[in-house]
C-alpha cells in the first residue's frame, strides 16, 4: 500500500458517505502504523469538510450532511481508545444547546459532529436546556463559544434569558454567542447582540473558526 493510501482511503470513504466501510478503512490505517490523530486530521476531518464544500456548491443535500455526521461518528469509534482529551480540543471549547421549551436536535447534532471534526471540544447539553444550566456549563468548561439552537419562534425569549444570564455571570465579554435554527436570522442575531448567525451546519463551523481567529 502506498505511504498515504490508507489515509486517502479513509478520506474517500467519508466523501463517498460510505458508512459501511469507514470504520474498516480507519482500522486498516491503524494497522498500517498511522497515528490516530493523523487519521483524524488528514482523513476523517478533511472528508467531512469536503462534504460541506459539496453541500455549499449544491452537489450534496442536507440529507448528505446528516449522513456525513453519522459516517464521522462511525469512523471515530476505532480511534477513540487512542485519542487523548488534549488531542481533540485544541481549537476551542464550544457549548451547544437547544433552548428550554424546544426539543429539535437534528441541526444541533450535525453542528456538534462537524465541530468535533474541525478539532473543537464540544459540550452538547441536548435539548430543552434551561438558561442557568447553559450559563453554569459555560463557566465550568471555560467555553470560548456558546451555540444556541431554536426552531420555534415563541422560544426566542429563551435566547434572551441565556444572554442575560451570561451577562449577569460576567461571562459575556470573554466568549462568543452564536445562534441558529429555522426562526433565526442574521438580523435577529444582531438585534439580540449575538456574535453571529449560522444558517446551516457548514456556516456555523466557519463562523466559530472565524470568531476564534480574531
Amino acid at each position: 500500500m502506498n505511504d498515504n493510501q490508507a489515509i486517502q482511503n479513509v478520506f474517500q470513504s467519508v466523501v463517498d458517505l460510505d458508512i459501511d466501510q469507514v470504520a474498516a478503512q480507519v482500522q486498516t490505517a491503524l494497522e498500517n502504523g498511522f497515528p490516530a490523530l493523523q487519521i483524524l486530521n488528514e482523513g476523517l476531518a478533511p472528508g467531512v469538510r469536503m462534504v460541506g464544500e459539496r453541500y455549499e456548491r449544491g452537489e450534496y443535500y442536507l440529507t448528505d450532511l446528516v449522513l456525513a455526521g453519522e459516517v464521522m461518528k462511525a469512523g471515530l469509534v476505532p480511534l477513540e481508545p487512542f485519542l487523548t482529551h488534549s488531542d481533540v480540543s485544541a481549537a476551542g471549547v464550544v457549548v451547544l444547546a437547544t433552548v428550554k421549551g424546544d426539543i429539535h436536535e437534528i441541526g444541533k447534532n450535525l453542528v456538534a459532529t462537524m465541530l468535533r471534526s474541525a478539532g473543537f471540544q464540544v459540550v452538547d447539553l441536548g435539548v430543552d436546556v434551561p438558561a442557568q444550566r447553559i450559563v453554569e456549563t459555560a463557566r465550568q468548561k471555560r467555553a470560548n463559544v456558546v451555540g444556541l439552537s431554536v426552531l420555534l419562534t415563541p422560544m426566542i425569549n429563551e435566547l434572551i434569558n441565556v444572554l442575560d444570564g451570561l451577562q449577569e455571570a460576567g461571562l459575556r465579554p470573554q466568549l462568543k454567542v452564536i445562534i441558529g435554527g429555522a426562526c433565526t436570522t442574521p438580523e435577529l442575531a444582531n438585534e439580540l447582540g449575538c456574535d453571529g448567525h449560522g444558517a446551516d451546519a457548514v456556516a456555523a463551523i466557519r463562523l466559530c473558526e472565524q470568531l476564534l481567529a480574531t
